[in-house]
């Protein structure tokens, strides 16, 4: 593995045990949890979280007690200082992503500016 620079994005202990449990459901070691920045939605951007196994030197990863969260260096700029949680209740389940860069997002939550 290369040289990494950490991705300045936070994993709270509920989204980093979430993610935990999927990459072993997926019975797969390999796996990272991939977030990134795409153009899209109604309020200009969009989050991408994936599972992946590739990684490239350009990429920023950070380690959470054996997490693995990776950043492309195109969405860096975007997801400093991020906070990634995962609710769970009878309203809403999912990853939710607290983004200090944002300055407004859409009605449905799915897409920020």
């Amino acid at each position: 593995m290369t040289d990494t620079i950490s991705t300045g994005v936070k994993l709270t202990d509920t989204a980093r045990d979430k993610v935990r449990s999927l990459i072993q459901a997926e019975g797969r070691e390999d796996l990272r949890l991939r977030i990134g920045v795409e153009t899209g939605g109604c309020s200009g951007f969009i989050y991408q979280l994936y599972f992946d196994e590739e990684m490239s030197e350009a990429d920023q990863v950070s380690d959470f007690d054996g997490v693995e969260v990776v950043v492309d260096k195109k969405s860096a700029m975007w997801l400093g200082g991020a906070s990634i949680d995962f609710e769970d209740s009878i309203q809403k389940q999912g990853f939710v992503i607290d983004n200090p860069n944002a300055t407004g997002s859409c009605a449905c939550g799915d897409s920020f500016n």
